[in-house]
């Protein structure tokens, strides 16, 4: 990277990805309130969904777990500030996890095979697919105690839990909720894709794209499939790793039939702790990231997001684990931007966690390919 030299890049990260980073804040800020108003409103007419309030570790259900707690807030002490709810994909849109209550005591247990029913209850003559990777099927079954409030027609068909009818529950209370918060002036329910339920946010900055999703939250339980940490690998610490799966993961209800395995509380401690020894990671990071949205894929629906450079960063971490692989501030940001050009052209980024699971199996190829050539161009001509 002979035309951007240290200095270049200390400059970018204080003139463009610190201000990107105040004015992203702010709104984080802004809709964090908004929403949290909107799902205080949600849970007093129905209480299986919470308060964003009560995401993550501040959920209801672990106030008998304060060792869990006090571990989540000495590994995130000064480093994060944002709800753990709220994932930042791009400036313009977010991710939010609407927790859910009454489901407790979960054990993974062997599904039935196959589903014969449609959305609203009725046989199919055929069966429905099975879960991709990522995905599996909830049951109440797999909860040792469910509150009595799971066992309605609502939610579920045949024992299963369905995610797109507790989506649609959530929706109508949703819409109800913006109208009796007097909100209807800065929040607007968008029209549906697939299960999501998507509001466009007004906030002094700018207006965020915001998609709201029911979150089973499973504290102290990390799934079989998910083999990690693998084995001979340094990074991270055999002990951090422990320490990371006894967070747990989430289940979100973000199809119509098969619940999403998300990592979230993982990944935010393996973000917030990652320079530890003093190494350049983040600040690599935080450089592609901005460089991505400047010129190689801005705009509001990205098809390379934060989490997917997120992921590259962590796989890259994992291959160079030693501190001395992360002083050289330029040659790491090359390093880091040649993976993310090699995953874009080959439309193929392995999650980190099930790592069987492609993430860029169903993005748009044409924009993949398109952002390939801009990485392709920086890499021949490297200018901030």
């Amino acid at each position: 990277m002979t035309n951007c030299t240290d200095e270049d890049l200390d400059n970018y990260l204080l003139n463009q990805v610190d201000l990107r980073h105040r004015q992203v804040s702010k709104c984080v800020e802004d809709v964090q309130k908004i929403i949290k108003d909107l799902t205080t409103e949600v849970s007093s007419k129905d209480a299986r969904f919470q308060s964003i309030a009560n995401a993550g570790v501040h959920n209801a259900s672990l106030k008998d777990q304060p060792a869990l707690m006090s571990k989540w807030s000495a590994l995130l002490r000064g480093r994060c500030a944002y709800n753990p709810a709220i994932q930042v994909l791009s400036p313009t849109l977010y991710l939010i996890s609407v927790p859910l209550q009454g489901l407790m005591g979960y054990k993974e247990r062997r599904t039935r095979q196959w589903r014969y029913y449609t959305l609203t209850g009725s046989r199919l003559l055929s069966p429905v697919r099975e879960p991709e990777k990522l995905h599996q099927w909830l049951e109440l079954e797999s909860f040792v105690n469910p509150s009595q409030e799971w066992h309605d027609a609502r939610m579920t068909i045949e024992g299963d839990i369905v995610p797109a009818k507790v989506v649609n529950v959530f929706k109508d209370l949703l819409e109800t909720s913006i109208k009796t918060r007097g909100l209807t002036n800065k929040v607007s329910v968008l029209e549906s894709v697939g299960t999501a339920v998507r509001v466009a946010v007004e906030t002094s900055e700018a207006q965020i794209e915001v998609k709201l999703v029911p979150t089973v939250e499973l504290m102290n339980y990390w799934p079989k499939r998910a083999r990690w940490p693998r084995l001979f690998r340094r990074w991270p610490s055999t002990e951090r790793a422990r320490c990371i799966k006894s967070f747990g993961f989430n289940l979100m209800a973000s199809s119509n039939y098969h619940w999403l395995l998300s990592f979230s509380r993982a990944e935010q401690v393996l973000l917030s702790n990652i320079d530890e020894d003093g190494g350049c990671r983040r600040k690599c990071y935080r450089v592609v990231r901005q460089l991505k949205e400047d010129g190689w894929c801005p705009g509001s629906k990205p098809v390379i997001t934060a989490f997917h450079l997120q992921t590259l960063l962590f796989w890259t971490c994992e291959k160079y684990p030693c501190t001395r692989d992360w002083k050289d501030f330029r040659g790491c940001v090359l390093r880091l931007v040649q993976k993310l050009h090699k995953c874009v052209s080959q439309h193929y980024l392995r999650h980190y966690f099930i790592r069987s699971h492609n993430l860029l199996k169903y993005s748009n190829t044409n924009e993949l390919d398109e952002v390939a050539k801009k990485i392709n161009h920086f890499l021949e001509n490297p200018e901030l």
